[in-house]
C-alpha cells in the first residue's frame, strides 16, 4: 500500500465536535501491543492529526472515538473521502457502547454520508485472522457482559468497504474503555484484550 511509511505511527483523529480525546491511554497501549507481538517497526510515540488535514493521508490506518454527537465539516468530510479513496482505512469504537446513543446516531450518519452505508461485517472476514485468530468474529468486551451502555453484546462490528478491502470499520463494543489503560497494566490480565487491535493494525498495513 502506497500509504505504509517505513514506520508505523499510531494514529488518532481530532475532530471539531465532539470530545475526540476520549481515551487517551488507547494510543499507548496498541503501540505496545504492535511492538510487543509484531515485527513491525512502529514508532513510540502517536499522532494526533485534524481530520480536515492533508497530513491524514499519510497513514495507513486513523482511530477515532468519542461520548458525544459527532458532526464533520465540509473539509473533514472531503479529507476523509479522498483518506479512503487513496487505501486508507479508518477504525471508529463508540466509546458509550449504546446503539441508542447521540455517538452511534450521529457518526453512522457521516459515516454513511462519506464513505457509503455500513453493513455487518461476517464473522469470517479475514481482519480476525489478520494476525491472531477470532474465530467467533469480534472480541466481546467486559462492558458489554456487565451490561454497561446498551445491554447487548454486538455479534458483528460494521464496515464499509472499498471492493474486498475494509475502508471503515465501526464497532459498537467500546473496545476504547476497554484498551484505555496504561500498558504495564498488561501483566495483570489473563488474556491481552489488545490482541484485536493487533488485527486492525496488521490488516490496515497489508490489504
Amino acid at each position: 500500500m502506497s500509504l505504509v511509511a517505513d514506520e508505523f505511527v499510531f494514529t488518532t483523529a481530532q475532530y471539531e465536535s465532539g470530545d475526540w480525546d476520549s481515551a487517551p491511554l488507547v494510543p499507548a497501549n496498541l503501540i505496545d501491543s504492535v511492538a510487543r507481538y509484531t515485527s513491525i517497526r512502529v514508532a513510540p510515540q502517536g499522532a494526533i492529526v485534524p481530520l480536515s488535514s492533508d497530513a491524514l493521508l499519510r497513514h495507513p490506518l486513523v482511530y477515532l472515538t468519542g461520548h458525544l454527537p459527532v458532526r464533520f465539516n465540509d473539509a473533514e468530510r472531503a479529507t476523509l473521502r479522498r483518506f479512503l479513496d487513496r487505501g486508507g482505512m479508518l477504525f471508529v469504537d463508540d466509546h458509550n457502547h449504546d446503539v441508542d446513543g447521540m455517538f452511534h446516531k450521529t457518526a453512522t450518519e457521516e459515516l454513511t454520508r462519506v464513505a457509503g452505508p455500513l453493513a455487518e461485517l461476517p464473522n469470517d472476514d479475514p481482519l480476525y485472522r489478520a494476525f491472531f485468530t477470532f474465530a467467533d468474529g469480534p472480541p466481546t468486551t467486559s462492558h458489554e457482559l456487565n451490561g454497561w451502555g446498551d445491554n447487548l453484546v454486538h455479534k458483528h462490528l460494521l464496515a464499509a468497504k472499498r471492493g474486498d478491502r475494509i475502508a471503515v470499520l465501526y464497532s459498537n463494543k467500546d473496545y476504547s474503555s476497554e484498551w484505555n489503560f496504561h500498558p504495564e497494566n498488561k501483566r495483570f490480565q489473563s488474556v491481552d484484550t489488545t490482541r484485536f487491535g493487533v488485527n486492525i493494525v496488521v490488516y490496515a498495513l497489508t490489504r
